[in-house]
Order: C-alpha cells, then sequence, then structure tokens
C-alpha cells in the first residue's frame, strides 16, 4: 500500500524522497525492519495474551531431560510470524505482482489450516489435532491452486533475449525478447541446467504435463510443511532453519527477477520475481523475530499454526523461482528430520516383521529427538542444525557456478 502511496506522490507532485520507493533493496530493508519490529514489539503481548486465555503446550512424557518443565508454555505462536510477514508485504511489495498474490493466499490458507489444528489441541484438549486426512487436504488444496496457477497465469513467463544483454540495452529495455509459457525448471549442478517436465508425458499422444507438473508442485508442498512441522521439535530450530533457507531464496529471487544478473549467470529470468524479495526478507525478518520469544528457554512455541505455514510458503517459493529441485539440498534439515521419521517407521515394521519385535533405526525420532537421547543439550542440538542449514544454504548458491 506504500508502495502505490509513494508511487502517486512521486509521480503527481514529485514528492523528494518518494520515488525510493521503487528500489528494491529499500523496500526489502523495511519489509525485514518491520517484521522484525511488529514480532518483537506485539509478541509480548501476544505471549501474554495467550498466557491469559490458558493456550499452553501440552506435553507428552518422552523421557527427555527438561521437557517437561516446557508444560504450559504458551503455544499457536505462529500468529506472530504469519502477522509479522503478512503486514510487511501488503506495505512494500507491489500487490498486482501475481507471485506476491500467491504467496499472500498460500501464508493465509495454510494459516488457517494449521490455526484450525493447534485450536483443536488446546481448546478441545484432543493432543492428536486436525485429523491427518483434513491436514494433507489443505496441503492438496493449497497446492492444485498454486500449480494451476504456475502453469496457466499469462504473467508467470519465462523471457528470453534474441542477442546477449549490454549493459545498456537492459537499463533501456531496447532487446528484442520474447516471453514463454513454460514447465521447465533449474537442475542443479547439471550444464545447461534446465529441465522441462514435458519431457515425462511428450511420448504420449495428449498433453498432460500439467498434471504431471501440479503433481510435483503437491509434493513440494506436502514435504516442506510437513518437514518443518516435524523440525519443530525443541526450541529455536525449525525458525532459525527457515530464516536461513528464506534469505537463500530472497537472493535467488533477486537474481531470477534481475534481467543483467540472469543473463550474466546464465539463469532463468523470470520478469516480476524480484518482487519476491520482499516476501523473503519480511519472512527472514519475521523468522529471527520470533527467535527472541522461541530461542532457548522457550517463552512460546509456534504451534502448527507457524510450522505448517513456514514449510508451505518455502515451498511455494521455491516453486515459483523454479528451484523446486534444489528442496532436498537447501531444506536438507526439514527433509533429514522427515526421513528420519520416515526411516524409524519403516525398519520398526520390517524388524517386527523380520524378527518378531520393532526395532529401532535411531533412539527416538525425527533426529533431534535422537539426538537429545544421546545427552547432547538442545541447545547445542539446535545451534549445530543452523550450522548445517548454513552451509546447505552455501551449497545451493553455489550452484549458480557450479554446473
Amino acid at each position: 500500500m506504500l508502495y502505490y502511496l509513494f508511487d502517486f506522490l512521486d509521480r503527481e507532485y514529485d514528492l523528494i524522497g518518494a520515488g525510493v520507493f521503487q528500489y528494491l533493496s529499500f523496500r526489502a530493508g523495511m519489509a525485514v525492519i518491520l517484521s522484525l519490529l511488529i514480532t518483537i514489539a506485539l509478541g509480548k503481548r501476544i505471549i501474554n495474551y495467550l498466557h491469559r486465555q490458558q493456550v499452553g503446550e501440552t506435553i507428552r512424557d518422552l523421557g527427555l531431560k527438561g521437557q517437561m518443565e516446557k508444560s504450559g508454555t504458551p503455544t499457536m505462536g505462529g500468529v506472530i510470524i504469519i502477522a509479522a510477514i503478512f503486514f510487511p508485504t501488503i506495505l512494500f511489495a507491489d500487490l498486482d505482482n501475481v507471485y506476491i498474490q500467491l504467496m499472500l493466499i498460500a501464508l493465509v490458507w495454510m494459516g488457517l489450516v494449521g490455526f484450525v489444528d493447534d485450536y483443536i489441541k488446546v481448546f478441545k484438549k484432543n493432543k492428536a489435532g486436525l485429523k491427518g486426512r483434513f491436514k494433507i487436504g489443505g496441503q492438496i488444496a493449497l497446492g492444485l491452486f498454486v500449480g494451476v496457477t504456475l502453469y496457466s497465469h499469462p504473467d508467470v513467463v519465462i523471457r528470453q533475449f534474441d542477442a546477449p544483454l549490454s549493459i545498456d540495452q537492459a537499463d533501456n529495455f531496447n532487446t528484442e525478447y520474447r516471453d514463454t509459457k513454460s514447465t521447465k525448471t533449474t537442475i542443479p549442478f547439471v550444464k545447461n541446467n534446465e529441465f522441462d517436465y514435458k519431457v515425462l508425458v511428450g511420448w504420449l499422444d495428449k498433453d498432460l504435463t500439467w498434471i504431471v507438473y501440479v503433481a510435483v508442485v503437491i509434493l513440494a508442498i506436502m514435504t516442506v510443511s510437513n518437514g518443518a512441522n516435524i523440525t519443530d521439535g525443541i526450541d529455536g530450530l525449525a525458525a532459525g532453519t527457515s530464516a536461513i533457507i528464506a534469505l537463500t531464496l530472497a537472493i535467488f529471487a533477486y537474481l531470477s527477477g534481475n534481467m543483467i544478473w540472469s543473463e550474466y549467470l546464465n539463469i532463468m529470468y523470470l520478469p516480476n520475481s524480484g518482487e519476491l524479495v520482499i516476501f523473503c526478507t519480511a519472512l527472514v525478518g519475521a523468522a529471527i523475530g520470533f527467535l527472541w520469544y522461541n530461542s532457548f528457554p522457550a517463552q512460546v512455541f509456534m504451534g502448527d499454526t507457524g510450522s505448517l505455514t513456514l514449510g508451505a510458503v518455502i515451498a511455494v517459493l521455491a516453486l515459483a523461482l523454479r528451484k523446486e529441485l534444489l528442496i532436498p539440498v537447501l531444506c536438507g534439515v526439514f527433509i533429514l528430520e522427515n526421513l528420519s521419521v520416515v526411516i524409524q517407521v519403516l525398519y520398526f515394521k520390517y524388524s517386527r516383521m523380520k524378527y518378531g519385535e520393532g526395532r529401532r533405526v535411531f533412539k527416538m525420532a525425527p533426529l533431534h529427538h535422537h539426538y537429545q537421547m544421546e545427552g547432547y543439550h538442545e541447545s547445542k542440538i539446535t545451534t549445530r542444525f543452523w550450522l548445517i542449514g548454513v552451509l546447505l544454504a552455501v551449497f545451493s548458491l553455489a550452484t549458480l557456478k557450479l554446473r
């Protein structure tokens, strides 16, 4: 909204300084500052309100050290994160941009799904929360919407130039170009690193590419959203990891939405995708600000309201930027946590069939609980997982040149 206000003041009244709102870097900086302020300033009030409403986490005793001390800690703190992303994006982003519209819808939709889940757990005293089929249904519904939008919306295109860009051409938009609808994505570490989902169904008489693409979108959203949800098991882990991933995606968004940098790095130029930097930086600020209250010892938990939402919007960002095949690397912490649960369950069932008793690969799943059982303090586990997240982020950025 401020974007439109200052654009109007700049055009109609030539107001001094109003033109600064046309700069993506300025608006991104303002978004991260405002999201931090919202999280820190309003966080305490929301926590106090949750205390008064007795919105406390019910802890199931798993035998972990210090676990039961957290019983009664306010949950549903994800509303703080959602607010701290939503309002800076509304104020500083171009709301006519299809990518921004997509992100705001994903944010609100998954926020509602997570909120209902937490509400049932807290107020209905049902620890199971929202039934799994409804959670999955919410993720599938979002995946369908995102997939169809990215596949069919006329503003979601790849721009190809007829000749290499010079700086003058990039500045003056003088070069010839073609905007094409495409289901191409980026394959990391591969030269000429583009893969078209159309190849998978090219042998069929009828073009069913959209079905394959939408299926990939749904799978990505479900995987990352559930991965973030599973990761949110110890203080600060999910929030800190999400901040690292979001900052990396902000860099990808800036490069993919910039003609000069996309040409230099030989990556897809996605017109208008640079606006996603605003959303990404708001997410970074919200996640870091949430750590003010969520770092050990946590004063509030984000609950499914926050974790399901963070995972979903990260997946949608990666899909919008054609980086979904990079998810196993960039979101490696989420994926490892997810896999540890899958491996534990499958091996337990297999060993029970083979040996007559269930056996475990890990002392406890997900993975962070395994290290707690090993005697590591949760602050050390969180910090080390963050460091792994940073390494994976650097590795992901290295794919821009390592092919």
